[in-house]
């Protein structure tokens, strides 16, 4: 056990180590001015307002600032639209992108992501219809709707066409993830598709409304997206969450957030497909 603990305690010691290095890497104006970061605050529990303060709060912002703080540098928040992400990433009118952005190929021609957490699109039914759709393979034939903002629809087509021949989903496109919620309770769907990483936290907020069916039907990585170019900065960021891994505070937030099934053992970069 003595010998277990010296290893653990080398090892983060190692990793503040290299966030001290990484920190010092951080470009000229970042460590004068702060982190820049984009955010939408719609996504909770990634990041949304608080309703009783109107602040920022979620797994996202709390990520954020402990990275800024491992970094000696204040976390400068600029909420923006989800369609001005990528555009105000490429004109530098912000440093990062961090508000639970998937990273995709298609993006990688954009932004370079630092993925820092798992996810994946995961079917759910009214509770009170849970026992019609007690496996996935129950939803063929039926109407499921998604986002259309998002890659859920081109996972929900893959799904149903290698598991219901010839009854495929009927799939419903929506304006988010709410509007699918709202559709769902309406009975305009029979089921609706969103990420694992948000439904523990929806279902707390709707207690006995929601039940999970089956696992996720695909793999997904969430990364914080930096400048193709921004090598200086991307390492500092990388040595940043790796201190945070190795000192146990990225599996605190984990925790305190509900998402421990979604936590990474190591940093990835552009690990999206």
């Amino acid at each position: 056990m003595r010998e277990f603990k010296s290893i653990m305690l080398a090892a983060v010691a190692t990793a503040v180590v290299t966030g001290v290095a990484a920190a010092a890497e951080l470009p000229a104006d970042i460590r004068q001015n702060g982190l820049r970061i984009a955010v939408v605050p719609n996504y909770p529990p990634m990041e949304f307002k608080d309703p009783a303060t109107a602040t920022l709060t979620g797994f996202d912002v709390e990520l954020g600032e402990a990275l800024a703080k491992k970094l000696g540098v204040k976390a400068v928040w600029q909420e923006t639209s989800f369609d001005q992400l990528m555009p105000g990433l490429a004109t530098q009118r912000f440093d990062v992108i961090l508000t639970g952005m998937t990273d995709y190929k298609s993006r990688q021609e954009t932004a370079t992501f630092i993925d820092y957490l798992r996810s994946g699109p995961r079917f759910f039914v009214q509770a009170a219809r849970a026992a019609e759709f007690k496996e996935p393979a129950a939803l063929c034939g039926k109407k499921v709707g998604a986002s259309r903002r998002t890659m859920f629809p081109k996972d929900i087509a893959a799904w149903s066409e290698k598991n219901c021949g010839t009854s495929p989903i009927a799939f419903v496109g929506t304006e988010g993830s709410a509007d699918a919620r709202t559709q769902l309770k309406q009975g305009r769907i029979d089921a609706a598709v969103q990420g694992n990483e948000t439904l523990p936290y929806i279902m707390d907020l709707e207690p006995n409304t929601y039940v999970p069916v089956g696992t996720p039907i695909a793999l997904q990585y969430t990364g914080l997206a930096t400048p193709v170019k921004a090598e200086e900065l991307r390492e500092a960021l990388r040595g940043a969450l790796e201190v945070m891994i190795a000192d146990g505070s990225y599996k605190a937030l984990l925790t305190k957030w509900k998402l421990g099934d979604n936590g990474i053992e190591k940093v990835l970069i552009n690990a999206g497909e």
